[in-house]
């Protein structure tokens, strides 16, 4: 498989999971928006909200596919020394 095949390849992938991803959040967006809200406001923004999730998740499994791994956050680095006792001023 030549170096543009596979890139074809991803793509194709990242376009499907995209659409699907995306489809199937906002129908579950909707069927929250109709089983827990009343106004048509409200319907609209669970639908958006599930949108959104499945835009955020298919960009960050496309973006895993293309570079080869996610970006990971580094843990805090916690010092080894101990706290010291104040004493109480009074």
């Amino acid at each position: 498989m030549g170096k543009g095949e596979e890139l074809d390849a991803k793509w194709e992938a990242c376009l499907d999971l995209s659409l699907r991803r995306v489809v199937y959040s906002s129908l579950a967006g909707a069927f929250g928006g109709l089983l827990f809200f009343r106004s048509p406001t409200t319907r609209w923004a669970s639908v958006a909200l599930g949108a959104g999730v499945g835009i955020g998740s298919a960009y960050t499994e496309c973006s895993s596919l293309f570079s080869g791994s996610a970006t990971k956050i580094a843990p805090p680095q916690v010092p080894d020394t101990p706290i010291q006792n104040v004493p109480d001023t009074e």
